[in-house]
């Protein structure tokens, strides 16, 4: 165990750094913050390379069981002070512990499509907070992650991480294009079911069989035209107000409840 009270120490430094996707991209490393988080990932099968955590939280028997795992993997266990978790996490409450993971997307064809009944993908998604979002939608309907296409926000961005609430350690996540998606969905079962506007239908009267992949396009854009005609089927939500839409994550949740309750039936 190491005890650190400098904000220069060298450590200290790195994990900040994992803030930066440049860093995380180099290090394959990213940071989580939170012992729920970190205690669902340990559960996931995750462990954590390094474990902060605040001085005056140690007594935490949480904390002394993660602190029992880490140390057992041979992994690093940081205390520290709330000031210098503060300049980790940028918060100005920050959670008593941070956790530091090896990245863990998986491939396009390493991708077993039998594993779950629903899958969502995301075609040029933006805001992490969504990302996030999407990804608890998917554990809570037991959905089996988000495939993102094109230029994606990274999954393991601390924003996506906070937002997805422990999901991301139990959700799969590919990281791909979509020429390469098309082609690889083609190879076996699954039903392509795209969110749109135009030609598209009441997402109640679709008929949706597993595997379904949800098809959500960009928060600004939507559904490119080359994409909506690769689809199976194209839904839409009906909107009785002023607005035209919804919040992609808002929208995908909507869909992935209506494709279990399917499924369920």
């Amino acid at each position: 165990m190491l005890h650190i009270t400098s904000h220069s120490n060298p450590t200290i430094k790195a994990i900040r750094a994992l803030r930066d996707k440049k860093h995380r991209r180099d290090t394959g490393l990213f940071m989580a913050e939170g012992l729920r988080i970190c205690a669902e990932a340990v559960e996931a099968g995750q462990v954590p390379r390094q474990l902060v955590y605040a001085e005056d939280a140690r007594a935490h028997p949480l904390i002394e069981k993660l602190a029992g795992i880490v140390e057992a993997s041979g992994g690093t266990v940081i205390e520290t002070s709330r000031d210098i978790l503060h300049k980790l996490t940028e918060k100005d409450n920050p959670q008593a512990v941070v956790g530091v993971f090896r990245q863990t997307a998986t491939t396009l064809e390493a991708l077993d499509r039998s594993t779950a009944a629903i899958w969502v993908v995301v075609e040029s998604l933006k805001d992490p907070g969504n990302l996030g979002t999407m990804l608890r939608t998917c554990d809570a309907t037991g959905a089996g992650g988000v495939i993102l296409l094109d230029a994606s926000c990274d999954p393991f961005s601390v924003e996506a991480v906070r937002a997805s609430m422990g999901a991301l350690f139990t959700r799969t996540v590919v990281q791909t294009d979509g020429p390469s998606f098309l082609r690889w969905l083609r190879t076996g079962p699954g039903m392509l079911a795209g969110a749109a506007l135009e030609g598209a239908r009441d997402y109640r009267s679709v008929s949706y069989t597993a595997p379904t992949f949800v098809f959500m396009g960009n928060e600004q854009s939507g559904l490119p035209p080359e994409y909506a005609e690769a689809c199976d089927e194209l839904v839409k939500l009906p909107m009785l107000g002023k607005a035209d839409s919804l919040n992609v994550a808002v929208a995908c949740a909507v869909l992935l409840y209506e494709v279990l309750d399917q499924i369920r039936r």
